[in-house]
């Protein structure tokens, strides 16, 4: 059997893309202990996660990478519905994992939905895991095969959803402390109710204000923060 084909994209997963840099509500830990399980290969066969963006999957998805090392590969198909669906896929089922992410971005397309039918079938066949991501549940997915539909539905499936802007102040705040950082509530909340509700784009201004507060030796404050981004 042949292993993965050289990805036609250069696909690198986030540094700071990991499960212990996930603030995750009670309520999900059976799921971060589903993925564990799954990326070290004592888990699920297939994992199925949806919602809308900003809540977290692709996150969890390069963490499930990280975790399972070089045994695994990420594909966000968004990204690759330009190319052939066999230059993507092929051999991937020799990998202990793959996370396909994004997965509604190729699907309507009847080379791309055959050939992930082809994938669950051969990745059943070979043990090799399946983590997938999407914005719907596999019901509500638009597509036109239906035998896909049921193998995106064959194991466990979890929805994420966003949180509100508490969840978010605190995910900054999190985030700031893992990197040595000191974010006062009132000034995380402060930068929430500013900014774009985007946790990316969040996360894009802690990147900033984390560098411009170690090029100015003071810490974050709501007179910094102002300075800084411009309020």
């Amino acid at each position: 059997m042949t292993g993965p084909r050289q990805l036609p994209l250069q696909v690198r997963l986030r540094d700071e893309a990991t499960v212990d840099n996930f603030l995750a509500r009670p309520a999900l830990q059976p799921l971060l202990g589903a993925l564990r399980a799954q990326a070290t290969g004592s888990g699920e066969a297939v994992i199925y996660l949806h919602g809308p963006a900003g809540a977290g999957k692709s996150h969890l998805l390069q963490a499930s990478c990280h975790l399972a090392g070089g045994a695994a590969q990420y594909l966000p198909l968004a990204q690759l519905d330009g190319y052939a669906p066999q230059d993507v896929l092929q051999g991937m089922e020799a990998l202990r994992l793959v996370c396909l992410d994004d997965i509604h971005g190729v699907l309507g397309r009847e080379d791309w939905e055959l050939a992930l039918f082809d994938l669950y079938n051969r990745a059943r066949e070979r043990g090799c895991a399946l983590l997938v991501a999407a914005e719907a549940a596999p019901r509500a997915l638009s597509l036109g095969l239906e035998d896909l539909r049921s193998r995106l539905a064959w194991g466990s499936v979890f929805q994420l959803q966003p949180g509100g802007d508490e969840d978010k102040a605190a995910i900054l705040r999190f985030r700031a402390a893992r990197r040595g950082l000191v974010l006062g509530a009132e000034v995380a909340n402060y930068i929430v109710v500013r900014a774009a509700r985007d946790l990316d784009a969040l996360l894009a201004l802690l990147d900033e204000l984390d560098h411009a507060s170690l090029v100015a030796k003071r810490p974050l404050s709501i007179p910094f923060v102002k300075q800084v981004l411009g309020w």
